[in-house]
Parts: C-alpha cells; structure tokens; sequence
C-alpha cells in the first residue's frame, strides 16, 4: 500500500511539474523543480545539500575565477587572517616525528605571557597524550583552539627538565599580524613588509613606519611581493599614506554598479620622499592598486616581475544556512584607467596555469618574452608609458634568480630539512647562542655558521635520505645559499621575522636594485613626485 501511494504521489508530482514548467520558465523556478524532480524520482538516494553546493559551485566556477562559494564550517577561518585575529592558545607550531613543536609563541597571546617558548614539545592535551600517535593539523587546531575564556591543560616537554611541565593555558583573542617585518636597511633607507591587506594591516604599517621614522628613515623600500591582496578599502587606505589630498587612488565600476571614485585625503604619514614598491608574480589584487595608484601618479618605482593581474572586486553575500558567496560585483581601475585584470576567458584551470606558463615562456628571467599590445597602453602623469590587463608592469624589472638553486638545496628545502633542524639544534644551544649573541645585531655581524653547525645539518639531511654526495657538483653555490638560509632561519626562532628577512634579503635582487635607486639619481632622472 505505502508503494502504491509513493508511485501515485511521485506520478501526481511529474503531472503538477509540467504544468508548471509549461506555465512558468524562470530560471530559477526550473531548478527548484529540477532538485524536487531528482529528489522524488532519482533511482538512488542523494544528499540534496551536497547536490545544491554543486550547483552553486559550478555556477560560480562559469562566472568569473573569483567569485567562490565558502561553506558555513570554512567561513569563519578563511576571514581571519583577514580579520586580523582568532581565538586560541596563541603559538606557531609544527609537527616534527609526529609532535608538536612550538615554533614560537605569539607576542601578547596567553602561551607567550605564561612562559611557553619556541622549541616547546606539546605531548598533552587535558591528560590525553597526543605525542606519536599521528596527529594532524587539523587535530592540533580542534584540540587548542576555543572560545575566549575557556581553558585548556597542556603538558609540555622541554629541552633541560625530566618532568613534563603543565600549564593551564586560558585562551584569548590571538593577533594575526600582517606587517610580516620592519627594519632600517641603511642609516636613511627603511624596509616594510606586508604579506596581506586585513583588517589591522594601516595601523601596524603606522606603528612600524613611526619607529623606522624615529630612528631617521627618510626613503622607504614597500615589499608586497608574494602579498595576494585582502580588502578593498584596506588597499585604499594604505595608498591614501602616500598621495596628497584630492589624488584619485582607484576607481570601481561594474554592469549593475556606478562609478565610484576613491581619493587621497590629508591623513597620509608618507607623502614625500622617495618609495620603491617590490612586487612580483604573486602580488595580486590590493597589492596591484596600491603599486598602481604609486605608479600612474610617479610617487615613486615599482621594481621587480608582472603582478598577478586580478582587477575584479568581490563583495561577501551571507546565505541562509551560514554559508557564503563572494561574488565578483565590479572592475577596479588605476587612476590612468587602467584595468589590470588578466584574460579568464579560456576558463578557471587556464587562469590557474597562467603563471606556470609566464615561467615556461621565459618571462621570469626575459621581460622581453611579455606581450604589451598598445591597445592597451596609458600614461603616468608624467607621460611614462604603462599597460593594462595582465598585471602591473614593474618600471624596473629584475629576473628570478635561478642561479643560486642547486638540486641539493632544492631537495633539503622541499623536505623542511633547515626548519627542522634549526629547531633541533636550538632546542639544546639556545641559550648559548643568545649568551653569545644577546640581540640580533651582534648575531648578524659575527655568527657564522661554522663546520661544526653545517656538518650537523648535513648529517640531519643524512638521516632524512638527502645524501651528501649530492652536494659535490655544485658545493661553493650550495654552502653558500643553504648556510643563508640557515642563518635566517637561526635569526628568525632567537629574534623575530624582521630578523630572518634582513638576512634573507640580501639574494633578493629586486631588494639590492632598490637599495641602489635609492642612493643615486634615478628617481630624479624619471622626474618622480617624491618631494
């Protein structure tokens, strides 16, 4: 009997459906009957949420690269990086033979405050031991992170102590930072890298730029290589430290959206001296506004490769079920007119493998291998010629370094082999290091990783099935960039990031070319508004 009413009312359903259909063609009508069609009459069950998300997945995916759906469970974590905070225990950590390892605790987080330091081994949680049992990330973020307030009980085995040390940790909001490193390159030169545009990202910039000011910065280098982008009115802000009142910075226009112009105002700290902007293939979106309001105004150079070449402004949409789409609503423009958004009309993998093929063709080390079609050219305010679509144009382009990678160095790096073993290490010298070196000044003068440290390393990379003969072709270029790599990464877990970019710099060619257009008369030879 339920058989025969399951048949009459799946038969009544198809009769009422193409009725409908006859009557009512809308579209979105027609995939709601679609969904009720599958739902009653599909030879197998189906999950109906997963067959919706499809949907809304695969619609998007037609649209544009950019405009994506985040399910409710992903929403949260994927924002706040840009939110500039979250809620936990506060460490960096890493799972090295199957435990947890404090990379290092977070400045102002509870870890930092109650004493846990970088080189700290995790091995319990509430009494459970979590230590060589194959933990996950993702175990180690359910495990410690929570609401602000709540407690968690850690077990912690650390280098020195026979007993595993408990420490009742109550989490707090933790700082995400996006100003990635600060320092002064010369007496006159400051450095600022910034990795994403969130929510924080001007004030940190103001905190840094205000002490790199104090100790007599009067030109800046603006590192946003590798800086995918984040919020529009973030970018906005961050250009707005560098131009003069009334200076357009970007404008914004799409099909179902007016023109709206964003201008300089008086609040910026920056607005004279010299600036050079690095940025590279994997500098995209906010990062592409700010070097391009710079650039089309000649505030000061842009030095290093193509940018990524996203122009397309996304804003947020909650649904119902806590989900979200970030759909693509407008274009943004430089003040030239410029619009620097790449081709996506051969599809998303296409658009994803656009910078594998840059690398393939030779663009990375040949800026002449790019193709500049002068239906696309503008003019700086100073006349200088520039492009549109496919990304910023740097006004001095400098190759990616091939020379100093070796096949050794490229398997130690793949492996992890210098980040773990600098933990290893630190874990049993560190206080002898910091006795030997008390701040990273003394350190960046005089250590030296000697034959001693390197033989360590390589002997670790042993252990990891990477073999020393491996080395023998290429010794000198791989001594010298894994011995770089490893002072960095030394400098990095003794002192901070600012620590490890400072070192690292130095074979970062972009990085040395604007140090020397800085100290000659390039920016005047350019007539560049930087006074």
């Amino acid at each position: 009997m339920n058989y025969l009413i399951r048949i009459t009312l799946v038969a009544v359903f198809l009769i009422s459906a193409s009725f409908s259909f006859a009557q009512n063609t809308s579209s979105t009508k027609k995939f709601e009957q679609l969904i009720q069609l599958i739902k009653y009459s599909y030879v197998d069950s189906v999950n109906e949420d997963k067959m919706v998300e499809d949907a809304i997945v695969g619609m998007l995916k037609e649209l544009d690269p950019h405009s994506v759906y985040i399910p409710k469970e992903e929403l949260q974590r994927m924002n706040e990086p840009l939110e500039g905070n979250f809620e936990g225990i506060g460490v960096q950590f890493q799972i090295i033979k199957d435990t947890i390892v404090v990379i290092s605790p977070i400045v102002g987080g509870p870890s930092e405050k109650l004493g846990i330091r970088a080189g700290d081994k995790i091995v319990t949680v509430e009494g459970e031991n979590i230590a060589g049992i194959g933990i996950k990330n993702n175990d180690v973020s359910k495990k410690l992170r929570g609401t602000k307030g709540t407690k968690v009980k850690v077990g912690i085995k650390r280098n020195g102590s026979k007993e595993i040390l408990d420490f009742m940790i109550t989490r707090d909001k933790i700082p995400i930072y996006s100003v990635d490193a600060s320092y002064m390159v010369t007496p006159e030169i400051g450095y600022i890298k910034i990795s994403r545009f969130a929510k924080e990202t001007v004030k940190e910039y103001e905190d840094a730029l205000s002490k790199l000011k104090a100790q007599g910065m009067q030109a800046l280098i603006l590192d946003l290589m590798g800086n995918g982008g984040g919020y529009l009115n973030t970018a906005i802000d961050l250009a707005d430290e560098f131009l003069p009142k009334g200076k357009l910075l970007v404008y914004t226009e799409g099909v179902k959206q007016t023109k709206q112009e964003y201008k300089a105002t008086s609040r910026g700290n920056f607005e004279s001296g010299k600036i050079v902007v690095l940025i590279d293939e994997g500098s995209a979106s906010a990062s592409e506004i700010v070097s391009g309001a710079i650039q089309d105004w000649d505030r000061g150079l842009i030095i290093g490769r193509r940018s990524f070449g996203k122009g397309l402004v996304q804003k947020p949409y909650p649904l119902s079920d806590g989900s979200a789409v970030r759909l693509t609503t407008a274009r943004y423009y430089t003040p030239s007119g410029r619009c620097i958004q790449k081709p996506y009309d051969e599809g998303a993998d296409a658009y994803q493998k656009e910078i594998n093929e840059r690398f393939k063709n030779g663009e990375f080390v040949d800026p002449s291998k790019i193709k500049l079609h002068d239906s696309l050219k503008y003019y700086t305010s100073a006349k200088r010629v520039v492009y549109g679509a496919g990304g910023i144009m740097p006004d001095i382009y400098t190759p990616f370094d091939t020379t100093l990678s070796t096949k050794y160095f490229q398997r130690i790096a793949r492996k992890g082999i210098i980040g773990d073993f600098s933990l290893d290490y630190l874990d049993n010298h560190r206080n002898e290091l910091l006795t030997k070196y008390p701040d990273f000044e003394t350190f960046n003068k005089s250590f030296d990783s000697d034959s001693e440290i390197y033989n360590a390393l390589l002997l670790f990379a042993e252990k990891a099935e990477i073999k020393r003969e491996d080395i023998d072709k290429e010794k000198e270029k791989s001594d010298f960039i894994i011995q770089l790599n490893l002072k960095a990464t030394f400098a990095r877990h003794l002192y901070d990031v600012s620590a490890y970019y400072h070192i690292i710099n130095h074979v970062n060619e972009a990085y040395k070319k604007a140090i020397e257009v800085l100290q000659d008369d390039t920016f005047k030879k350019m007539k560049l508004s930087y006074k």
